[in-house]
C-alpha cells in the first residue's frame, strides 16, 4: 500500500511503502515528524547559516504519532488499534525523558497494562535527514485493522 492521492501523511524519502497490510495487520514503515509538503521538522531551532543548534523532543514525538494517525486512518485503522511500536531516538539519555512523558499521554495505562501497545525503544546513532535538519524521533508500528 502506498499513501493515497488526498492523504495528510508525508511524501516517503525513500522507495518503499507507506503501510502494508498482511491479513489483518497493518505494517507502517518508519514514521518520522516532517509533514505533508513540507520539509520543515517540528521543534527544530536554526540559526543563521540553516545549521540546527536545538531541537524539542515532545513536539517530535507529537508530529509523529500524528503521522503514524494519519496512515492508520487511510488505512482503516485507528490509534487504538496499534499492537507494538519500535521507537528510535538519537539520543537516548537526553530525549528519553521528554519522550516517555508524550507517549504516556498518548497510550495512557490501563489496568495490567491493557490498552497499551507493546513497545520498543532504542537509542541509535542517526536517523535520516528530514528536511532541514535530522530527525531526533522515528517509530515504527503494527496495528489491527
Amino acid at each position: 500500500m502506498t499513501n493515497p492521492p488526498n492523504t495528510k501523511a508525508p511524501e516517503p524519502v525513500g522507495a518503499y511503502p507507506t503501510a502494508r497490510r498482511v491479513g489483518n495487520l497493518l505494517f507502517l514503515s518508519g514514521q518520522g515528524p516532517r509533514q505533508r509538503g513540507s520539509k520543515d521538522i517540528p521543534g527544530v531551532v536554526l540559526d543563521a547559516s540553516g545549521r540546527m543548534i536545538s531541537y524539542d523532543i515532545a513536539a517530535q514525538v507529537r508530529a509523529v504519532f500524528q503521522n503514524v494517525k494519519y496512515v492508520l486512518e487511510e488505512n482503516g485503522s485507528s490509534m487504538d488499534r496499534i499492537v507494538d511500536v519500535t521507537c528510535f531516538l538519537t539520543n537516548l539519555e537526553t530525549d528519553f525523558a521528554g519522550y516517555n512523558a508524550v507517549y504516556a499521554e498518548l497510550f495512557p495505562p490501563g489496568p495490567n497494562g491493557g490498552g497499551q501497545p507493546c513497545r520498543t525503544t532504542l537509542g541509535i546513532a542517526a536517523l535520516p535527514q528530514g528536511g532541514n535538519a535530522p530527525i531526533a524521533f522515528e517509530v515504527k508500528v503494527v496495528a489491527t485493522v
